[in-house]
């Protein structure tokens, strides 16, 4: 059986990744970008890539292929009305860092389409199509939602899609999904802003102030601040898109930060702090080789054993 052609909407990091990726492992693929200066890149070297977004989705109907969003979120209602007027019942799957808002968006820009979410957890500071790269998502987690009444035979494709691409599936419901990103990608995001505002600001302006402490600033500060260089409107997307879940995030953040506080002008100890941290990290370290499954998509319960396997951790590694 021939392995699902796909067609990717957006050009830019992600998009341009996953192009690259797909194509290196043998899926006929083609995209569309809004950029006339990408797509003209693209093309360059050697990708099959249109400003017309409507031609590629009509090729994707044709071809029964898996339409693939790769664009920030507040382009994807846009996109999901030319897909619900080109490609209405086609395949469609994501790869944009909330969930609940897109799923939201397809209910009412694209009901008809078979939509399964999914969000790659792999990405740089970097941003367009020079910063693609065939390997980023080697390795990687690649949630795919797991909610019930979702289309299996669709879910089936992106679980293949990721695994072509060389990462790991993640099973996830979409608020669980969102809830989590808050914490260990969108939260880091803000962290870094202000770790950066702070490295940057005057030490004290009655002392001469000045840029002593970037002069100083080695690689701890470079470590925490890397992301702080991505494209600010590609954070704000990702981090207004997903409000609700990012401020209890927030929340648990400034309650830590003031019990710190308080510590330090009282007694000057950080002891809990350093050593909560330590432990996170090395939790997060302990994680990195998950207990891998084959799973079969057959069986009364089999979206929630999938999300059961997503809430411990774990992943998706083929079919049993």
């Amino acid at each position: 059986m021939a392995e699902r052609a796909v067609c990717v909407v957006g050009a830019g990091l992600i998009g341009g990744s996953l192009l690259r990726a797909a194509e290196k492992a043998g899926r006929t693929v083609w995209g569309a970008s809004a950029s006339e200066a990408t797509a003209a890149q693209a093309c360059a070297d050697g990708f099959d890539v249109t400003i017309n977004t409507d031609a590629a989705l009509r090729r994707a109907a044709e071809a029964d292929a898996l339409v693939v969003l790769a664009v920030p979120l507040p382009a994807v209602p846009d996109v999901l009305r030319r897909v619900d007027a080109i490609a209405p019942a086609c395949r469609l799957t994501d790869a944009v860092s909330v969930k609940v808002a897109v799923a939201d968006a397809v209910d009412r820009y694209a009901p008809r389409a078979r939509y399964v979410g999914a969000h790659p957890m792999a990405g740089t500071a970097e941003s367009g199509w020079a910063a693609g790269d065939a390997e980023l998502f080697t390795g990687a987690a690649w949630v795919v939602a797991a909610d019930d009444g979702l289309d299996l035979d669709v879910w089936r494709d992106v679980a293949d899609l990721a695994w072509a691409c060389g990462a790991r599936v993640v099973p996830a419901a979409t608020d669980e999904h969102d809830l989590a990103v808050a914490r260990v990608s969108h939260l880091p995001h803000l962290l870094a802003a202000i770790l950066a505002a702070v490295g940057a600001g005057e030490v004290d302006p009655a002392l001469g102030g000045g840029d002593l402490p970037l002069a100083l600033a080695a690689s701890s500060f470079a470590d925490g601040t890397r992301v702080a260089g991505t494209r600010p409107e590609l954070v704000l997307a990702m981090c207004e898109g997903n409000r609700d879940a990012l401020l209890a995030a927030v929340d648990d953040a400034l309650g830590r930060l003031g019990v710190m506080r308080g510590a330090l002008a009282s007694t000057g100890g950080l002891a809990a702090t350093v050593k909560a941290g330590y432990a996170g990290r090395m939790r997060w370290s302990a994680t990195r080789e998950p207990l891998e499954h084959h799973v079969s998509l057959t069986g009364p319960a089999v979206l929630a054993e999938l999300r059961d396997i997503g809430r411990r951790g774990e992943v998706v590694t083929g079919w049993a």
